[in-house]
């Protein structure tokens, strides 16, 4: 069952019902985000995003393994660069 209903102005706006605007947490100067997922179309609050979906969109294919040593080295050498005397 729908949980509201709006419709389509001429000027293709639409109205958010109030108990959709509660159910997302969203006002007067929000964002709202649309989606389609498996032919459906999903609209959600804009900024919220898992650590999941950060990762995924940061990775989109796993990387390597690294051990942890290469890690704090590669950020040294960073470091080492973007601070070195010019």
């Amino acid at each position: 069952m729908a949980l509201a209903q709006s419709r389509l102005t001429a000027q293709g706006q639409i109205s958010v019902p109030a108990e959709v605007r509660k159910k997302l947490g969203v006002g007067p100067g929000s964002i709202l985000e649309w989606e389609e997922r498996n032919g459906t179309v999903v609209v959600r609050r804009a900024g919220r995003h898992t650590s999941a979906d950060v990762h995924q969109a940061l990775f989109p294919q796993a990387p390597a393994k690294k051990e942890p040593g290469d890690t704090k080295e590669g950020v040294r050498k960073y470091i080492r660069k973007r601070h070195a005397r010019r």
